[in-house]
């Protein structure tokens, strides 16, 4: 399905771009690593948000709760993913592996979104309230993980009303069952676009 964006209206939502996450020494890198070099992940989402910079397409940095002392030990109910942040201490504020993959940190223009506490991008954050003063109506989601915060993400914001893109290499998951769930299984049920990185890149080029 082909898509063409207006620059205006139009958002780039990188999800999640830490380097314990996409840089090799990260705590979550290894259970990715074979997965993320097999799409090309670090490459593709350089790609992307380049590409979106070069003609004017607004980044928003949508991150996940940077791990403190004390986050999540007295909650009723954490998810499992929660738990094992709480155990690695994942993200944790003030750390290398809670910092900003150094190809994908934020700049003049970007906007940083305040961090999500579990999945979506949206949940508990300002995300629908920045995406709405800057007049954006159609996202793309790029970023980590495919079947996690990827998917949670967009189908939210399918939920809002937004139009939602998926980019199938500018992802990945700890597994290829995973991945092809995100994309083949659960994407084409919320998702209006779900394209390469190759495919967006000429959309985003032609963009008005």
């Amino acid at each position: 399905m082909s898509t063409s964006y207006r620059i205006s209206r139009t958002g780039v939502l990188l999800v999640d771009p830490y380097n314990d996450f996409l840089s090799e020494g990260g705590k979550i890198w290894p259970r990715l690593k074979e997965v993320a070099e097999r799409v090309g992940l670090v490459d593709h989402l350089r790609a992307v948000v380049t590409a979106a910079r070069d003609v004017g397409i607004r980044v928003f940095i949508v991150p996940h709760r940077q791990w403190q002392p004390g986050d999540y030990d007295d909650w009723s109910h954490p998810n499992p993913t929660q738990r094992g942040i709480q155990e690695r201490h994942s993200f944790a504020k003030g750390s290398w592996g809670g910092e900003w993959h150094p190809d994908l940190a934020p700049q003049d223009g970007d906007v940083v979104v305040k961090e999500h506490w579990a999945q979506s991008g949206f949940a508990n954050t300002d995300l629908d309230l920045l995406l709405r003063q800057h007049g954006v109506t159609h996202v793309i989601v790029i970023g980590v993980l495919a079947n996690t915060c990827i998917e949670s993400t967009g189908r939210y914001a399918m939920e809002l009303g937004y139009h939602v893109t998926l980019v199938r290499d500018a992802t990945a998951a700890f597994t290829a069952e995973m991945l092809h769930a995100a994309h083949e299984l659960n994407g084409p049920t919320f998702a209006h676009t779900i394209m390469t990185t190759g495919d967006l890149l000429m959309a985003i080029r032609s963009a008005r």
